[in-house]
């Protein structure tokens, strides 16, 4: 993929070592000067304990309490936590994201002015380990995941390692298809999609919302097809093979691919996020056309 030299988005969060600033930097010293920057009663003190014994008499639950203070420490130690050394690789590929988000801002702010619709910019935050978002708290091992609650992308830098080891799915554009695929999820989020999905899947069966579910994530994959088709449009970047990566970590990431690779065999009733076949036909679909009235996969499963 050619990339380099291009925009860099700053729409970016660095959360992957040192102090995050801002109101949760903030927030974290006014939290640390109270309990002394350590979690546990043992740091809060007497201050903690007549708390304690205030909401105890007020019929209050006071775990709350020191679970407000697990969780608050938790924080501090996150935003006061000593900068991490990063690899040259590792700062390349952190350019390279945020070149993609910035084609994939560049895109759809038009394709959502053609279509007299506001798009806001969604932020990328990038972070090492775990985090913390308007969804709840999440590790590596989650994944790059879309949040609505707080319209940002989440995603681990190891998840580009992850990607060439266990799904043996490399290349820039390898990657590229991933945040695209987690961008289409902010599309459908501000085009009101995903919440009329998420209050269909409240009164149905569990196989039924995840039926509904790998609809989402479909129609994911075909606008992240259709942001590639655009940006090679109009920013010529795809080089030879660029198109085959994509498509083999479709193929890679299936419901049923990842199943048979962890137990050896499929349950179909229990896919959320669509086969190997279905990934790649929808990806391809969205690349070949560039049409976003041609993504409605909830009338249409291949």
């Amino acid at each position: 993929m050619r990339w380099k030299g291009r925009r860099e988005s700053d729409n970016v969060e660095d959360q992957r070592g040192g102090d995050s600033g801002g109101l949760g930097g903030a927030l974290g010293n006014s939290v640390g000067s109270r309990i002394g920057g350590r979690g546990g009663l043992a740091a809060g003190g007497l201050g903690t304990i007549v708390i304690i014994i205030i909401v105890m008499l007020m019929g209050g639950d006071p775990m709350q309490i020191l679970q407000q203070q697990g969780g608050a420490t938790q924080q501090y130690q996150q935003q006061h936590a000593p900068p991490q050394q990063t690899s040259a690789q590792e700062e390349e590929l952190a350019s390279f994201i945020k070149v993609v988000l910035a084609d994939n801002e560049d895109i759809w702010g038009e394709l959502m002015n053609n279509m007299n619709k506001q798009y806001r910019y969604p932020k990328l935050v990038m972070f090492r380990n775990s985090v913390h978002s308007g969804c709840g708290g999440a590790s590596a091992e989650t994944g790059p995941f879309y949040c609505p609650a707080d319209e940002k992308v989440y995603i681990d830098l190891e998840f580009y390692q992850t990607m060439k080891n266990q799904f043996k799915a490399s290349g820039d554009f390898a990657m590229a298809y991933v945040i695209a695929h987690e961008v289409g999820h902010h599309v459908q989020h501000v085009l009101g999609i995903s919440d009329r999905v998420h209050r269909m899947q409240q009164s149905v069966s569990e196989e039924e919302a995840n039926q509904l579910s790998v609809k989402l994530e479909l129609q994911a994959d075909f606008l992240a097809g259709v942001w590639a088709h655009h940006d090679q449009k109009t920013k010529n970047i795809l080089e030879e093979g660029d198109i085959e990566e994509a498509l083999r970590t479709a193929e890679a990431i299936g419901d049923d691919r990842l199943q048979m690779q962890a137990r050896g065999y499929v349950s179909p009733e229990s896919f959320t996020h669509g086969t190997s076949k279905q990934r790649m036909y929808w990806f391809k679909k969205g690349f070949e056309t560039g049409d976003i009235r041609q993504g409605d996969t909830f009338k249409s499963i291949n």
